[in-house]
């Protein structure tokens, strides 16, 4: 009985509650998703290439999601491989947010960040702070590449071998 709790405890911590910083940045974009679905349409449409920023425009925000999905509409799934697929959807509709070939684009930082949270044990405590630390600091990475969060620097020190394949792999 301790063992499955503490595996639910583990679970909930580790994959869960850095899911609710996502949750917190597709809030955000909620009120405006609309708006950036029918820009975006209206952009493809025409054979507008260069979208980013009518859609940052559309946003309201220095970041946007044009996938069709929100988090909300990620629960419920005939299969696990759907989930995922539609998960990955969700995640390549964020903005590339960089002009530059040098920098991260949002989804990568996303992607980078929550599994940096699961491998560092990140909501292992404090999971109101961490969570609204965790918010605030995705937003200023996304807005500039030099704002790094402390918890990537973390994860490259605490798996340094593991980490440069793994991350390859993670972040692709």
């Amino acid at each position: 009985m301790f063992s499955a709790t503490y595996t639910c405890a583990r679970k909930y911590r580790d994959v869960i509650l850095p899911m609710t910083v996502l949750r917190r940045l597709d809030a955000v974009l909620e009120p405006t998703k609309q708006a950036v679905l029918d820009m975006k349409a209206s952009l493809d449409k025409a054979g507008i290439t260069n979208q980013d920023q009518a859609l940052r425009q559309a946003a309201g925000q220095a970041f946007y999601n044009a996938s069709k999905f929100t988090l909300r509409d990620l629960k419920a799934r005939a299969s696990q491989q759907q989930l995922k697929a539609d998960f990955e959807a969700y995640l390549d509709g964020f903005s590339p947010n960089v002009q530059d070939n040098r920098q991260l684009d949002a989804q990568r930082k996303l992607r980078h960040w929550y599994w940096a949270s699961v491998f560092t044990n990140r909501y292992s405590g404090s999971v109101e702070s961490t969570s609204a630390r965790d918010f605030l600091d995705l937003k200023n990475w996304f807005d500039n590449d030099a704002a790094e969060p402390a918890l990537i620097g973390e994860f490259k020190t605490r798996f340094p071998k593991s980490g440069v394949a793994a991350r390859k792999r993670l972040l692709a």
